[in-house]
């Protein structure tokens, strides 16, 4: 493990927040030091990431967590809305794919419920409490970071041209903001001041201002707002008007919901995830392969780990897209996926030799779905192998030497080339992650996302879009992702929650679409492996593989596709090829986000790290 490491790993016994902007990390600090629990402060960091990074959440888009509170057990709060009951396949008649912005792939709103269903069930503050610092960023403004920058930059002449609302927002004169500068939403500073406003009138507790909001938000003048919003044709990124799916009636039938998590057992610890409506369950498949392959007993930085942990994400996450969906709508043969005698099985298709094809398992003998492949342009020009990731310019991934580039760079992995002369290109958005701990042992880890500035229109009056994730499903009936009437899309978020004894005793995550439940999953056996603190498997060399269909349209796959941080070494960069791995070698500090906290139970010790890529992500505590 690198050593010294970026920064060093906090400790202490209070509470520790580590999220993907300093300000989140703050804010829920700011939540614990007056008293509040980590439920407390993981709402109110929430909230704030809605504010400070537009461009990666927002109010319209979802958020799984999972958390564990204090002498009680591992819990999933889905926030992730269904699509709309008039998202049947033949809405989409003239898409080979369902499109990733505008309207029409809009789902019902899930964060806000969901935050609010957990501080109301296991928080002790009230909306005011939570609300408080996201209103004041909203208000007064926030400092620009030069991701959202770009992003404005890129969607200016979308702004200027076909959204309006967008362009009231985020342009002033017609320019996008410089890197740096603050700005501020006061529509959505309204929005939030108005709901604490009329909750605190319909209710006198706490628990019932909270299920006011929460009306507010689905039956009030949110939803009236946006019913309004959708009443006409709303243009997507080319000015090509639609007439969303989604309505009133969507948001007031749904409600956040509580699960039991997936869990699997490793190293005397036990991992839990969401179930199959998200992709951690390939985590945990990814952990049986690892058992299967003895990945443990490998150097943790070395081309034989990098090769085995790469393997066999290509074929836990060919069973995601064979498998997965919601299980309300869908039958996933969890149990068989999960089961070490099915792991061993597909642990005898890795060898020495790099895999470029899409392998699919047949739980139970099942018949798996598998995908018409679409392949990157450069791997289209290639096959049967894959080229570099594209960006923009059609050009490999940039490997810039200054941290802010880097994490444009790692930005690019989530960005199409543009496929029309005079339209700019399509903006991918990409994820947020916190994870906080308290002195009781109470743990929450969230991936909030969508709602992107960038994948739809700002409502009028709202100050916020809608979301896009109806983009990851499937117009093709045979697959277990085909979209339907209240059907959860199977996302890529992936908090995860890990236990020993029954104790929490780490939560971590990361941003990253497709690539979360790779760098978080080389994370976590990293540290359990390795010997390294948290912050020092943060700070070393990532990789991932892009040799599987991604989630987000048009679904594109780049078949061997392995992509490296320069710091790997010559070494291992050269041994990965020499297997056959077509490796794309990215900038140094480029590829996640990773935020992590953690608990001992036998001394009450609290940890915390967050990563150094991107300059932004931060941990806090004492």
């Amino acid at each position: 493990m690198p050593d010294p490491t970026t920064r060093p790993e906090l400790r202490g016994d209070f509470g520790m927040v580590s999220s993907t902007h300093w300000l989140a990390s703050a804010t829920g600090m700011s939540v614990l030091e007056r008293g509040g629990s980590a439920v407390d402060a993981a709402v109110a960091a929430g909230f704030t990431l809605q504010v400070v990074e537009p461009h990666l959440n927002g109010p319209g888009g979802e958020v799984p967590i999972l958390f564990q509170p204090a002498g009680g057990t591992p819990t999933v709060l889905c926030g992730q809305g269904p699509a709309p009951a008039a998202a049947v396949p033949t809405a989409f008649d003239g898409f080979d794919r369902i499109p990733g912005t505008g309207v029409l792939p809009a789902c019902v709103p899930g964060a806000f419920d969901a935050w609010m269903l957990l501080l109301r069930d296991h928080g002790t503050l009230g909306p005011r409490d939570v609300l408080d610092h996201a209103i004041a960023y909203a208000r007064r403004g926030y400092p620009v970071l030069p991701a959202i920058a770009a992003k404005i930059t890129g969607m200016r002449e979308v702004f200027a041209r076909w959204w309006p609302t967008s362009a009231a927002l985020y342009l002033r004169d017609g320019r996008a903001p410089r890197a740096g500068a603050f700005l501020a939403n006061p529509l959505l500073a309204a929005t939030y001041q108005r709901v604490v406003e009329e909750c605190e009138r319909a209710a006198r507790t706490r628990e019932g201002r909270i299920d006011a909001a929460r009306r507010i938000w689905r039956e009030g003048f949110v939803a009236e707002e946006i019913g309004a919003f959708l009443a006409a044709p709303v243009p997507d990124h080319t000015g090509t008007p639609h007439r969303a799916l989604l309505g009133p009636g969507d948001l007031a039938a749904w409600r956040a919901s509580y699960e039991e998590p997936v869990s699997a057992e490793y190293a005397g610890y036990t991992v839990h995830k969401t179930g199959p409506w998200g992709q951690g369950p390939a985590f945990l498949q990814q952990l049986r392969l690892a058992e299967a392959l003895g990945t443990g007993e490998l150097d943790v930085l070395g081309a034989d780990f990098a090769h085995a942990v790469t393997e066999s994400a290509k074929l836990a996450f060919a069973d995601r897209e064979a498998w997965y969906g919601d299980p309300a709508h869908t039958d996933v043969p969890l149990a068989d996926l999960l089961c070490r005698g099915y792991a061993e099985h597909r642990a005898a298709l890795v060898d020495d030799a790099a895999s470029a094809a899409l392998r699919p398992g047949s739980p139970g003998g099942r018949t798996p779905f598998v995908p018409d492949p679409c392949l990157t342009r450069t791997a289209a020009a290639a096959a049967p192998g894959g080229e570099p990731t594209v960006a923009r310019t059609g050009e490999p991934v940039a490997r810039p030497a200054d941290g802010a580039a880097a994490a444009g760079a790692a930005h690019e992995l989530e960005r199409l080339p543009g496929d029309t002369p005079g339209v700019p290109a399509e903006q991918r958005g990409d994820t947020c992650h916190l994870d906080v701990v308290d002195r009781r042992g109470t743990m929450v880890s969230a991936t909030p996302s969508g709602g992107w500035l960038a994948g739809s229109p700002a409502v009028a009056g709202l100050g916020f879009p809608l979301g896009t994730r109806g983009q990851m499903f499937w117009l093709d009936p045979r697959s277990p992702g085909v979209v339907a009437p209240r059907k959860r899309p199977r996302t890529t978020l992936s908090p995860t929650l890990v236990t020993r004894g029954g104790e929490a005793v780490l939560a971590f995550g990361t941003p990253g679409g497709d690539q979360q439940d790779q760098w978080s999953f080389t994370y976590f056996l990293r540290l359990v492996h390795g010997g390294s603190d948290l912050q020092g498997a943060i700070d070393a060399p990532m990789f991932h593989t892009n040799s599987f269909p991604s989630s987000f349209h048009p679904r594109e796959m780049a078949p061997g596709e392995l992509v490296v941080e320069s710091r790997a070494g010559r070494r291992v960069i050269d041994a990965l090829r020499a297997r056959g791995h077509r490796v794309v070698v990215s900038a140094p500090w480029s590829l996640g986000r990773l935020a992590a906290v953690a608990r001992d139970p036998a001394t009450g010790v609290l940890r915390a790290a967050a990563d150094p890529r991107g300059a932004q992500c931060y941990a806090a505590g004492r």
